[in-house]
């Protein structure tokens, strides 16, 4: 009875409510605190760095007080010679990652689906996941490990079994690398991705299938007009949050695995690749932030365009 009354005392004075939900909540204020710090150390603070892209750096005057050379550093990336091909290379595998991944991700988490055991279904989890939890640089010794030409697993054994006796040199035939690249981030990244998926098919009721085997609907019936219109819109949320990083490549993938060969520029570089090697090899800070503040202006507008363009044809399933 008490509890009654502060609550309502709460609600009827403005002030006293704000003060009690205070009072109420502050354990998870308090929780919330360490993520809040992360959040703009990691994501906020750096921000003014983007006054590096206008400016010459110089060390010996500190950033703030460099010279200001306005637009002069987003010139390397588009009066380069290569800006055709780290720009086409960097969307066109990111858009395949994409389309490949979210299907192959959701194809894993209906499999994943059947399996009733459960016991079965944590042991797939953790092997399917496994892929995820590997760093870059052992990814990049495990496909060395079969690309290798002298010992590497495809030419000393794969190859001949289709009767090819000749070695391929995969780490200097640039054409062979789209493929390569694409099927170890499928690897990678198919397992993790898939949980998202499969928790929201936990979501669904099975009464809806339940009453669609009494209809007489086959399992990829089912499929198709329950399963898929259910998790439409994790699908779209998922694919414009990766939308938004079109622009940006993983560093891990294009410059480990492909252990940065220069034979392999036409099909493996990317921005990301090619401004390290342009901060490495000339030191210039001006472009590498340059580059960065490009990619993330038009990742901004590529997510709002999108979801500008969801929102038109199906309010619910837009991000805001």
């Amino acid at each position: 009875m008490s509890q009654l009354s502060t609550d309502t005392a709460a609600i009827r004075n403005p002030k006293k409510r704000r003060k009690y939900d205070y009072r109420r909540y502050h354990p998870l204020l308090i929780m919330m605190i360490p993520g809040l710090i992360y959040l703009l150390i990691n994501n906020y603070l750096p921000m003014f760095g983007i006054v590096i892209a206008f400016k010459e750096v110089n060390f010996a005057k500190g950033i703030f007080a460099s010279d200001w050379v306005g637009f002069r550093n987003f010139e390397f990336l588009f009066a380069s010679n290569n800006a055709y091909i780290i720009t086409r290379n960097t969307i066109l595998y990111n858009l395949v990652f994409l389309i490949l991944g979210t299907f192959f991700s959701f194809v894993v988490a209906i499999l994943l689906n059947e399996v009733k055991n459960k016991v079965l279904l944590r042991s797939y989890q953790a092997i399917i996941s496994m892929p995820h939890l590997i760093s870059w640089v052992i990814v990049s010794y495990l496909v060395y490990a079969f690309l290798s030409v002298d010992n590497g697993f495809v030419n000393r054994t794969i190859l001949p079994l289709f009767g090819i006796e000749e070695e391929i040199y995969w780490y200097t035939e640039a054409k062979h690398w789209p493929w390569i690249l694409t099927l170890v981030d499928l690897w990678k990244r198919v397992g993790y991705g898939s949980i998202v998926y499969f928790a929201a098919l936990l979501g669904i009721n099975d009464e809806y299938y339940e009453a669609a085997r009494l209809d007489g609907a086959s399992r990829l019936q089912q499929i198709r007009y329950i399963t898929l219109p259910i998790v439409v819109p994790v699908i779209i949320m998922m694919a414009m949050l990766q939308l938004g990083r079109i622009f940006y490549s993983d560093f891990g993938l294009f410059y480990q695995v492909t252990l940065n060969s220069g034979a392999l520029f036409k099909t493996t570089a990317t921005i990301d690749t090619y401004v390290l090697n342009g901060l490495t090899g000339g030191g210039n800070l001006g472009m590498s932030a340059a580059a960065g503040f490009y990619q993330s202006i038009v990742g901004f507008i590529l997510v709002l365009l999108v979801n500008y363009l969801v929102r038109r044809k199906d309010r619910e399933n837009a991000l805001f």
